[in-house]
């Protein structure tokens, strides 16, 4: 028997969410807003307690500080049940922190990367994450930089029994290093939004898109913010429209959705309804500033989505 129902490698950081956010100051001017709020942060981390809240048990592989915002977050991730024992303390750096402006409409952020930027796939033991763990999920990919790791890092996990799950993320360098696709073919369920899903293809839409990544991967999921979500497994397309919702904050709903995505997973259901269960968690993190506020736990993600089937299909605004 495996310990965890799935281990989560990769970022975690402080969310600094500025509310009532204006025009940026002038020189030797002062800006005053709404509210500042604190909230976990990282693909990972949201993804992990995400899962976590709706009772899966999680293990989590990450880097913070040994400053007071790593306490914090270790805390959050204990307060929620996920097993923390592999976590890191750097040395040198402190914990990572990223400034939100605008949340409720053109996010846009100010970021200190920190201790995130030492994460290494080759610093951790595989093999025992893949003995621990039926399913693990990667985040924290950067194209030709870390490619050669995260291939190893897979090859190695599915050689122990894991299936693997990867979030591509968006590419700050502008790279798309187009070796993501060899890397698709050996992961079990791949997840990226359609931008991402463009970019990384060179294609002109999403639905090209998705059908050029499908020759290489067995199983892909794109986001598609509002509209939804489709997927597409050993060839096969499905999709589902997005819930409509009212969102305050589109912060972490992608990951979210890869959450509500992967339990249905890992809990054996068909990929359609897969596809519900993640654009249904994905409408309820939008719901509250940060992107861990508003994720549901399973029972309330079974109402909403029998509250809300059939009655809308355009969900709001949310991004992967």
């Amino acid at each position: 028997m495996k310990t965890f129902d799935a281990v989560v490698i990769g970022d975690v950081n402080i969310d600094l969410i500025v509310v009532g956010y204006g025009e940026p100051p002038l020189p030797g001017q002062e800006v005053f807003v709404e509210n500042m709020l604190t909230y976990i942060g990282g693909g990972a981390a949201l993804f992990g307690l995400a899962l976590a809240k709706l009772g899966l048990k999680l293990s989590f592989h990450g880097i913070l500080g040994k400053d007071y915002y790593g306490q914090y977050l270790l805390n959050e991730l204990e307060r929620h049940g996920i097993d923390t024992g592999s976590m890191v303390f750097s040395e040198t750096n402190r914990t990572g922190i990223t400034i939100a402006l605008r949340p409720e409409k053109d996010r846009s952020f100010i970021t200190y990367a920190g201790s995130n930027a030492e994460l290494s796939l080759r610093r951790i033991d595989m093999k025992g994450v893949a003995e621990g763990g039926r399913h693990v999920h990667l985040t924290s990919y950067k194209g030709s930089a870390n490619h050669a790791e995260f291939a190893g890092a897979v090859e190695e996990l599915k050689e122990y029994g894991a299936t693997v799950s990867m979030d591509t993320g968006w590419d700050n360098t502008g790279e798309w290093y187009r070796g993501l696709l060899e890397l698709a073919g050996k992961i079990d369920i791949l997840f990226m939004n359609e931008t991402e899903a463009m970019h990384y293809t060179g294609c002109a839409t999403v639905e090209e898109a998705a059908g050029l990544i499908s020759k290489y991967a067995g199983h892909v999921v794109v986001k598609l913010g509002s509209k939804g979500a489709v997927s597409v497994v050993n060839g096969k397309h499905a999709y589902h429209p997005g819930f409509k919702v009212n969102p305050l904050d589109t912060t972490g709903a992608g990951d979210s959705f890869n959450a509500g995505y992967i339990y249905g997973y890992l809990t054996g259901k068909e990929t359609e309804e897969c596809l519900v269960y993640g654009n249904a968690c994905g409408a309820l993190s939008v719901g509250a500033y940060g992107g861990n506020t508003g994720t549901a736990d399973r029972e309330t993600m079974l109402q909403f989505i029998a509250g809300h089937i059939g009655a809308g299909t355009d969900q709001g605004e949310v991004e992967g």
